[in-house]
């Protein structure tokens, strides 16, 4: 019989050295197949349930995360939807905010701000982000638990996929699928609800009239949430996340991460429930009981024992287990806790660590973020007008003479209503002497919308010789949009610049 074994490639350092050629087999004796394997297969972790405080925080934590997220599309305001993000016609509805394309600073802003947060809560206390909030934990929570109720906890689901295929493993496997694939596609239907207004989205569902636009994206993120909540996982945080990777550039040793206090765990070792202290001081153990249940609720798999990793994301179901574990034994808690490396190994009291956390980089983070959030939250509220006016002139039609000698450039404005009541307004041209516009600019812009109109501005002979004498082609003008609707609308007056051509 042909027997098949793994042996590692020579290393080739320097010149190419040829192997030593195989012994041949005496006579009766079969050859030795060795086959090598550069790649090891991913195993399956089966994270165990586990209660407890920092347990219950993270539930809380997909609850509220997950009510914002599926409900705030069917949340009302001045009769639409009070989130709407319309890219057909451009415009941005959040609560009583209409935003334009032309708002996009305050997106880079709030994308600065959620950078120099996430720098701020790492320095100060490690991956809480990724352990209780980030969309991959929340959703692997949500569908490992779907995966508990049709197949029990950790040992029954290990032994479901050793069974062979029967009844039994083929109802619960598709069970679970089943539920896997709805909350999937409910996930991609509330995403896409931000971006077509959800109640429209709503009744084109049961006649599965979706555009091509809005099939695409709920199958895309349906199948995105499915995939890397029920099979790729910690995968994802392992090897996806780039946030794994720098986080040990924003850690210092005063930063607050899931720490095992070797100096009272070690030597770890098993003993009886009822042995005392003095029986175990005696035998040379530690606190730690190598139960290596803080390894079976490890969504990473990973052992926290072994210091820190980054692999870990901070989620703490290895503190309430082993706090389980330290009550059962009736020794203190903390053998596992939130502590920083300088805690440990100085013994530092909360309130040195509490000092320790005003160190330059967290002050420097905080000032940043501060300036940050007031200088986003007064142009929201107090610098931003209700009203946008873009000028184009029109590349279409040159500068022309017409008639008494008058020169006369085209213009195409949009005006903007960034208010959810309808306004008046009136454009003047002002910048060279005598310039005009040659009809009266009046219109009325319904709430939130974006209108059109062209104009026609002229200037006299005169002007437009004395501006040819100064051999300069184009002139500099201003437009001025003025509101008429008085102070219900705070007399707004917005300048926007252009420029006037003159042919030499």
């Amino acid at each position: 019989m042909t027997e098949a074994r793994a042996v590692p490639p020579a290393p080739r350092v320097g010149p190419a050295i040829a192997p030593a050629p195989a012994a041949k087999p005496a006579d009766g004796e079969d050859a030795v197949v060795e086959i090598v394997s550069l790649y090891a297969a991913q195993k399956k972790i089966y994270p165990r349930a586990v209660s407890g405080l920092f347990a219950s925080w993270r539930w809380a934590l997909v609850w509220f995360t997950q009510i914002l997220f599926y409900g705030l599309p069917w949340l009302l305001w001045n009769d639409r939807q009070a989130v709407l993000f319309e890219l057909a016609s451009r415009r941005f509805y959040i609560f009583g905010l209409v935003l334009y394309p032309q708002d996009f600073i305050y997106l880079t802003g709030l994308l600065l701000i959620s950078a120099y947060a996430l720098f701020l809560f790492t320095a100060v206390a490690g991956r809480l982000w990724c352990g209780y909030a980030c969309p991959q934990t929340v959703y692997t929570e949500i569908f490992l638990w779907i995966e508990r109720q049709f197949e029990g906890d950790r040992q029954a689901r290990m032994k479901l996929d050793a069974s062979p295929w029967g009844f039994n493993k083929l109802w619960r496997k598709g069970g679970k699928q089943l539920v896997w694939i709805a909350v999937a596609l409910w996930t991609g239907f509330t995403f896409v609800g931000y971006f077509t207004p959800i109640k429209s989205l709503w009744a084109e569902a049961f006649t599965l009239s979706f555009g091509p636009w809005e099939w695409f994206w709920v199958l895309f993120y349906a199948f995105a949430t499915y995939g890397f909540a029920g099979f790729m996982r910690e995968q994802v945080c392992k090897y996806m996340c780039p946030y794994a990777r720098f986080q040990s550039a924003m850690f210092d040793k005063d930063t607050l991460i899931i720490s095992y206090d070797a100096e009272r765990g070690e030597p770890r070792g098993s003993r009886s429930k009822k042995a005392c202290v003095d029986e175990v001081k005696a035998a040379g153990l530690g606190s730690c009981i190598d139960c290596t249940l803080c390894v079976q609720v490890c969504p990473t798999g990973i052992d926290i024992r072994k210091g820190l990793q980054y692999e870990c994301i901070g989620c703490a179901a290895c503190i309430d287990v082993c706090d389980g574990v330290m009550d059962k034994m009736n020794y203190p808690r903390g053998l596992i806790r939130y502590d920083t490396q300088n805690g440990l190994q100085q013994h530092l009291s909360p309130a040195q660590k509490l000092r320790r956390l005003f160190r330059p980089r967290v002050v420097i983070y905080t000032v940043v973020l501060f300036v940050l959030c007031t200088a986003l939250l007064a142009s929201l509220l107090f610098l931003r007008s209700p009203v946008k006016l873009d000028v184009v002139r029109d590349r279409g039609v040159l500068a022309r003479v017409v008639e008494d000698g008058y020169v006369e450039n085209l213009y195409r404005l949009q005006v903007m209503n960034a208010t959810e009541q309808n306004h008046r307004y009136q454009v003047t041209v002002i910048g060279m002497e005598g310039i005009k516009l040659e009809q009266v600019a009046e219109l009325s812009v319904a709430p939130a919308e974006a209108r059109w109109l062209t104009l026609s501005v002229r200037v006299p002979p005169e002007t437009a010789a004395r501006a040819a004498q100064d051999r300069k082609g184009s002139h500099a003008i201003e437009f001025q949009l003025r509101s008429l609707d008085g102070a219900s609308s705070g007399a707004t007056v917005v300048h926007e610049k252009s420029t006037f051509i003159v042919p030499r």
